[in-house]
């Protein structure tokens, strides 16, 4: 029988409401930044109420940008932020599952070797090792480019470990029984293994969608034309596009849009994803 304490179950509800504030309360400021216009943001005390510019702000950024059209418009750097970030998802999670079906079922000399040394890919961090793939972009002609954006990134070690623990819980009489059955290692994978990894999968895109949608630095590096800038990259260059002061609620409203498609994602996707992190049964 649970004992009812009034007192322990008012503190728990208080300090979660007061922890959903402290993170909400900038995600407000934002939402009340972008409804006001260019004068009232420089007006002391800010506000803290939604203003009635809501939706010129909106037109604006997302049609002519910041700087009175001295930035890209939003809506372009939020398509090229939308194909990097499916880009290295995709690439990033197919690249892996091939990776853990291949040291998972097949025989070949210092498989192991190979599994450890993606593994300790994870202890270099990305400014580390940034270097050697920028020259290799560069050399190839693909800076300023979808490819360049995406290609140095779709490699991922948690990700290949990941499906690899996945495969080691099927049973070997699966695999006998498609022998028996004359499917080949492809049939196999494609039939069997996919199916059972799909709520692995939906994590894992979540994850690496938010990923790619948040990079910085990759795309700061191996970016010049302002038409392939992504919207978490761009958000620094609006503050510095025009010679006067910051357009803040044209600012937020950037801040505001960029949140959306990450939340989007991980909502509709929400049931998978808590599938994908903690089943162990397959």
């Amino acid at each position: 029988m649970i004992e009812n304490r009034p007192i322990i179950t008012f503190i728990a509800h208080a300090t979660l409401i007061l922890g959903i504030a402290i993170v909400a309360f900038p995600i407000w400021i934002t939402f009340v930044a972008s409804t006001h216009d260019a004068v009232r943001m420089t007006q002391v005390p800010l506000p803290l109420w939604p203003g009635d510019q809501f939706f010129a702000n909106l037109y604006t950024t997302f049609t002519v940008g910041a700087g009175g059209g001295n930035t890209v418009p939003v809506g372009m750097m939020m398509f090229n932020s939308l194909i990097v970030a499916l880009m290295i998802a995709v690439g990033k999670i197919t690249i892996s599952l091939l990776s853990a079906f291949a040291i998972v079922y097949f025989k070949f000399p210092f498989r192991m070797g190979f599994f450890w040394m993606i593994f300790l890919t994870l202890m270099l961090p990305v400014e580390v090792r940034i270097l050697p793939p920028f020259k290799v972009v560069a050399d190839l002609g693909m800076l300023n480019s979808y490819w360049g954006l995406s290609i140095p990134l779709i490699a991922s070690a948690t990700a290949t470990f990941m499906f690899r623990q996945v495969f080691l819980t099927v049973p070997d009489e699966m695999l006998e029984a498609a022998r028996v059955d004359g499917a080949g290692p492809m049939r196999f994978f494609w039939d069997i293994l996919l199916p059972l990894s799909r709520t692995n999968i939906a994590a894992l895109f979540v994850i690496l969608f938010i990923y790619g949608w948040n990079q910085y630095l990759w795309p700061l590096l191996i970016t010049t034309d302002s038409s392939m800038f992504t919207v978490v990259m761009s958000i620094k260059q609006m503050l510095e596009s025009a010679e006067q002061a910051p357009e803040w609620h044209l600012i937020m409203m950037t801040s505001l849009l960029a949140m959306l498609p990450p939340i989007v994602v991980v909502l509709s996707m929400q049931k998978m994803f808590v599938q994908g992190l903690t089943e162990t049964d397959k």
